[in-house]
């Protein structure tokens, strides 16, 4: 696992910031997105996803209600241009803008005592936001014991002060928090029910329709999901996209890598999405059969009605 004492502020230079605005744009997005924003108070955030009319995740966003008639989406950097092609190509008459924001917009990852305080008596649940001058920091789920946040705000504004933090710290601390981002390698391998995120805030069951929502639906309520995302710590480097086999039958994955950082001691760390019923002891490559994988506990508990 990370250093659970890490306290400090990472340059998040991977991700990019889409910038929706106008009268319709959250009414549009609403209708795009697998989270509810209709009901979003100003001044929160929340996980989501954008899908193929498949189900089949395209891009994964924290998003912030900035106002009622303007929405921050920060995803990964590798997936902004095609992501917002596609939102663009759908807006037709409502009175909505998108636009790439990453210049105007930064974004910091807080780790530790670098987070900005929740006001008394505000709930300091993963989503929930706070408001810093014009900017927001968003509270992620935790690493250990270390908490996180995502700091999104103008780039003429100061960002909080702290300790630099590598990016690969920032990195070890997003694996170890169970949330998968998805990125260019990933795109179209998962519903979001795959990468668990109908247990941690990133589907709503309760709006209305979306591209992909009768798939969604249908894994979550028909018993149909068959793979989801664990935590674990291999002995090699891993990559995203990476196919994952059983020791003993190497012609057919069980599985794909999500995401993975190296630790300081030379192990990485991953975010695997497997079969629900591949053994979870003889994990490997083609390339490393002889690969140590040894899953871990998720620091979060899975909704247990699929």
């Amino acid at each position: 696992m990370p250093n659970t004492e890490l306290h400090g502020i990472a340059a998040l230079e991977h991700l990019g910031v889409i910038r929706a605005t106008g009268e319709d744009a959250v009414k549009f997005l609403h209708g795009q997105l697998t989270q509810d924003l209709a009901l979003l108070p100003v001044g929160q955030a929340r996980l989501a996803a954008l899908c193929s009319p498949k189900g089949r995740m395209l891009a994964s966003f924290v998003l912030v209600k900035h106002s009622q008639e303007e929405v921050w989406l920060v995803c990964s950097r590798d997936l902004l241009a095609p992501t917002l092609k596609r939102l663009s190509m759908f807006v037709m008459r409502a009175k909505a803008r998108l636009v790439d924001a990453s210049t105007e917009l930064r974004v910091y990852g807080l780790l530790g005592s670098a987070q900005i305080a929740h006001p008394a008596g505000a709930s300091a649940a993963p989503w929930s936001a706070v408001a810093v001058d014009s900017a927001h920091a968003v509270q992620l789920y935790p690493a250990g014991d270390t908490g996180r946040q995502l700091w999104v705000g103008p780039a003429e504004l100061a960002p909080p002060q702290g300790t630099p933090v590598s990016a690969q710290d920032w990195a070890c601390s997003e694996v170890a928090s169970g949330v998968a981002t998805v990125s260019a390698p990933l795109v179209e391998l998962f519903v979001p029910q795959m990468l668990n995120y109908e247990s941690i805030g990133g589907v709503s069951f309760k709006k209305g329709c979306y591209p992909g929502q009768e798939v969604v639906a249908r894994s979550q309520f028909r018993g149909t999901l068959k793979r989801r995302t664990y935590l674990a710590r291999s002995s090699a480097p891993l990559q995203a996209a990476q196919e994952l086999y059983a020791a003993g039958d190497l012609e057919q994955p069980v599985g794909v890598v999500v995401q993975a950082a190296s630790l300081p001691d030379g192990a990485v760390l991953a975010l695997l999405c497997l079969q629900i019923s591949a053994d979870m002891g003889s994990l490997c490559t083609q390339e490393k059969p002889d690969l140590k994988i040894s899953v871990l506990e998720l620091p979060y508990a899975l909704l247990e009605d699929i």
